[in-house]
């Protein structure tokens, strides 16, 4: 894939985004000590956006031994394409999200294509710190691949998709089903990950984290924030099912398609994730979405990133192979 160039000088748009979104960016927040603000707010942003009408049922599945339930929003399309069931873990660094605040965008993932979606409302930090999380989305993901019918449906085919610390997941549960010799799901689909455990700028080997770490939505402070409050202990951060890029073996993956926000700050790793599981063996399709920036999955469905987002997935969940650059997204009407 085509790398930015660190040097070249912002668009005009780019620097109208940067304007935008520099409001809402971490230096403004401690996330170790504000979470809960941000989490009353996602509440209140998402009711504001949810139509009026259930749309969706709740189901809840066991936890993994002795773990609590696990609360299952399975959101449903008007108009089916087929029986494929996407089971989504949310974005949020591990701390923030839910089933609530991530209503909007799961239902117009539902209705943009036509399959079942089932959100998984995980534990988060730092009330229950790594593994916690991990294990309700591996749980779930074992259980739905091996009996898809127990949210009320048939599904020929079960794919994992999350975006931002659920693309992180993701990619661990993906890891932790080869490692635990369990049936893996039929495809993942990953938006703009964390799959790397440095994010400061004077260490990190991803020239993103440099170009973007201060400018947007997603700051390296935040970030770090983020996985102070996931995993306390820093040895852990370096661990596989945390940074997925440490992992020796990226063998027997299912297939991915990984989709970065060109200014994003995680893009490069997200990046350089998909590059490992391609030469590892596994069929992949990488596309950078051109002038978004992290979090766009849950922007409003006009919106341009979301609908090329959608675009892909539609391509990619119907067997197309989904080609790198940025005319892909075209490729799917």
């Amino acid at each position: 894939m085509q790398r930015s160039d660190p040097g070249r000088r912002r668009s005009p748009k780019q620097w109208l985004i940067k304007k935008i979104v520099a409001p809402f960016s971490a230096p403004r927040l401690d996330m170790a000590k504000d979470y809960e603000l941000v989490r009353r707010f996602q509440q209140k942003l998402a009711a504001a956006r949810t139509r009026p009408g259930k749309s969706w049922e709740d189901h809840r599945l066991p936890g993994l031994e002795q773990d609590p339930e696990i609360l299952i929003r399975v959101f449903r399309p008007r108009k089916f394409q087929d029986s494929t069931l996407l089971v989504f873990f949310h974005g949020g660094g591990w701390v923030t999200g839910n089933t609530d605040s991530y209503t909007p965008a799961c239902t117009a993932m539902a209705e943009a294509t036509g399959r079942v979606v089932a959100s998984v409302n995980y534990r988060l930090a730092p009330e229950h710190p790594f593994p916690a999380g991990l294990r309700d989305c591996y749980q779930v993901a074992r259980t739905l691949i091996q009996e898809p019918q127990r949210l009320g449906g048939p599904a020929d085919k079960v794919v994992l998709v999350g975006d931002s610390a659920g693309g992180n997941l993701v990619a661990a549960v993906s890891l932790l089903l080869r490692e635990q010799g369990e049936e893996p799901a039929d495809q993942q689909i990953l938006f703009y990950p964390v799959a790397h455990f440095d994010h400061d700028p004077a260490t990190s080997p991803f020239e993103s984290v440099r170009e973007h770490g201060e400018d947007y939505r997603l700051t390296n402070l935040e970030v770090q924030q983020y996985l102070n409050l996931y995993v306390p202990d820093p040895k852990w951060r370096i661990h596989p099912l945390v940074a997925p890029l440490k992992a020796e073996d990226l063998s027997d993956q299912p297939e991915t398609l990984l989709i970065t926000a060109e200014l994003d700050l995680l893009r490069d790793e997200g990046e350089a994730y998909a590059e490992g599981l391609r030469a590892a063996g596994n069929r992949v399709s990488v596309h950078r979405m051109p002038e978004a920036f992290h979090g766009f999955l849950t922007m409003p469905r006009y919106s341009r990133p979301v609908r090329q987002a959608y675009r892909l997935m539609n391509a990619f969940l119907g067997g197309v192979r989904v080609d790198e650059g940025p005319s892909t997204p075209e490729a799917g009407e």
